[in-house]
């Protein structure tokens, strides 16, 4: 078989004949490697006893492209924004509590699991002892000790930064 560099020369029609063939017209340098690449692949793992290395060939680089096009399809698609009706649909109240409770938290660094709890449920949620007790299967007890670290930390903290 020839050298790479010519297979390049006489195949590269090839390539642009699979890339218009496929619709691609994003990206077309990209899809070019891939086509150089299959090209390469091809060149290595072809059979003479198996038929022509045209065929072979444009089955082969066609294919690759194919596979590109199906993952830059699905990685966009994982990389797509919710349509703008799925924002309308989020309640109004929803979102300002969101934020409220995301800059609660920045507050919690150096809080236990247990006592970020009673942050959040205390203040966002506005629960009693009794109730978050009662939401978390604990006695009122638990969370009046979370309640108390929680605090300890926190006027720690404050004091520290003035």
């Amino acid at each position: 078989m020839e050298s790479f560099d010519e297979l390049v020369v006489q195949y590269q029609p090839m390539i642009h004949k699979i890339i218009q063939t496929l619709h691609i017209y994003k990206n077309q340098n990209e899809f070019y490697q891939t086509g150089l690449i299959a090209l390469w692949e091809a060149s290595l793992s072809f059979d003479e006893k198996k038929g022509s290395f045209t065929n072979y060939a444009y089955i082969y680089m066609k294919g690759k492209m194919l596979s590109q096009l199906t993952q830059n399809n699905q990685h966009r698609e994982k990389l797509t924004y919710p349509e703008e009706e799925f924002w309308e649909t989020i309640d109004s109240q929803e979102l300002p509590q969101i934020l409220e409770k995301e800059t609660i938290q920045t507050y919690c660094e150096g809080l236990t699991e247990k006592e970020i709890k009673w942050v959040v449920a205390s203040s966002i949620d506005q629960l009693s002892i009794k109730e978050i007790a009662e939401k978390e299967k604990v006695s009122p007890s638990a969370v009046k000790q979370w309640r108390s670290g929680a605090k300890r930390k926190l006027k720690e903290k404050i004091a520290n930064h003035h």
